[in-house]
């Protein structure tokens, strides 16, 4: 058995799935459906003075027959009144008192946090999550991303709510700045329990071919929006793992961003995330997914032999490194399994059209079985990443004789890089 109980900035929850704060945690009936289903915790959507959203609201992008791999909103806040999301704050909490119930909050002056903040927390939320991060339409109104992208401001609100907050604090940091650290210092400077990230990244979903609008539409116009979804997901895992090797940062992270499924959780974790957030996923598939990431989670860590969820957190972190320290003498070769191949020719075209031409056709016409120049290869995955056959193509560790060094090994001491290929 394996514990799956996590602890994120003192807030505890019985596992480390949470909905992010989104319309899938718009209302206390739907939190507490989703508790029955299984989810560990939820963050409330931003609670601040309700405004009126428009109609429609969400985009997307298909992939080869999924139906979002990205996703747009152009939705803001709660448009509820406050006092109808406190007393169902209230309510949740009462009836799902071992569950995670996170309050996320926007609003402008220190008087207003005080008073939100005592409110909150009044009606029985276990933490707080200060959204900094929504990147249209609260920011031009100064809220949102118009913090989150100013590290003294940033810092100076955060020491507004630590002043009056008694329950844990997590700043919800957006996407939209060139380094994260910056962002997740100031958050620190001021004096928050832990970060969330990521928020949504400000975007254009498309354009209406026809009447020229940007998407969604309303009312023959548009606007810019938070991008998410599973192709978000490498942009979040880098911020969370750039935090989490930060030496100085050192607080506990909730991961949110592209999560799907339990391997995309894991990796979150893997890369220093405490537990994780979900939004999109539910929006296009319901509660029910975390029943295949609890059960998917739960046997990962009984195949490597993690006793709890905090076992696993920032098992990679040590292998994240710069370019410049990674082996250069390190080399592998596409090896192509004659026996899986179908003969479709993708490795080649990619080799030949997008790569180092070192995938050429067979010299027997008969044989449509690619071959590779092993001495040009450079081991880039491309035509691995192409090819429709699961392990067809593998790539194989060349023992080339030249000891590991890297790039500022070679510059500082001189050690020898291997000779390049692809000369031809």
């Amino acid at each position: 058995m394996v514990d799956l109980t996590t602890n994120c900035a003192g807030i505890v929850s019985p596992n480390p799935f949470w909905l992010a704060s989104a319309p899938p945690a718009n209302s206390g009936a739907q939190i507490q459906r989703a508790f029955e289903a299984g989810w560990g915790g939820a963050v409330w959507k931003t609670l601040g003075q309700p405004i009126q959203n428009v109609s429609s609201r969400f985009g997307a992008v298909g992939y080869r027959g999924t139906a979002a791999v990205g996703f747009n909103n152009i939705e803001l806040i709660t448009d509820r009144p406050l006092e109808v999301n406190f007393r169902e704050i209230y309510e949740t909490k009462k009836k799902f008192p071992k569950h995670a119930v996170v309050v996320s909050l926007m609003v402008e002056t220190e008087a207003e946090w005080k008073e939100i903040i005592a409110r909150a927390e009044d009606a029985g939320a276990d933490g707080l999550e200060l959204n900094f991060g929504c990147p249209h339409g609260m920011c031009e109104r100064g809220m949102g991303s118009a913090v989150g992208q100013e590290p003294k401001v940033n810092e100076r609100i955060t020491g507004w709510v630590m002043k009056y907050a008694k329950k844990p604090v997590l700043v919800k940091l957006t996407p939209n700045v060139s380094d994260i650290l910056p962002h997740g210092m100031a958050a620190k400077r001021g004096g928050a329990n832990g970060v969330s990230l990521i928020n949504t990244i400000k975007s254009i979903i498309g354009v209406d071919l026809d009447t020229f609008t940007p998407m969604p539409v309303v009312a023959g116009q548009s606007t810019n929006g938070g991008y998410c979804g599973s192709a978000v997901r490498p942009i979040a895992l880098h911020m969370v793992g750039a935090l989490a090797r930060h030496r100085e940062f050192g607080l506990p992270i909730s991961g949110i961003g592209g999560v799907t499924n339990w391997r995309d959780a894991v990796e979150f974790l893997l890369l220093g995330a405490s537990n994780v957030q979900v939004c999109t996923e539910v929006m296009l598939r319901g509660y029910r997914i975390v029943e295949d990431m609890i059960e998917g989670l739960s046997q990962y860590m009984e195949e490597k032999g993690f006793k709890s969820v905090q076992d696993m957190v920032g098992k990679a972190v040590p292998r994240f490194s710069e370019w410049g320290n990674l082996d250069m003498n390190y080399e592998t070769v596409a090896k192509i399994d004659a026996a899986k191949c179908i003969g479709c020719q993708l490795c080649l075209v990619a080799c030949h059209d997008g790569a180092h031409q070192c995938i050429h056709p067979s010299k027997d016409s008969a044989v449509r079985v690619p071959v590779v120049d092993e001495a040009e290869c450079v081991g880039c995955n491309l035509c691995q990443i192409v090819c429709p056959v699961d392990g067809c193509i593998t790539m194989a560790k060349v023992e080339n004789g030249f000891p590991p060094a890297s790039w500022n090994e070679h510059l500082s001491q001189g050690a020898k890089l291997r000779p390049k290929k692809g000369a031809h």
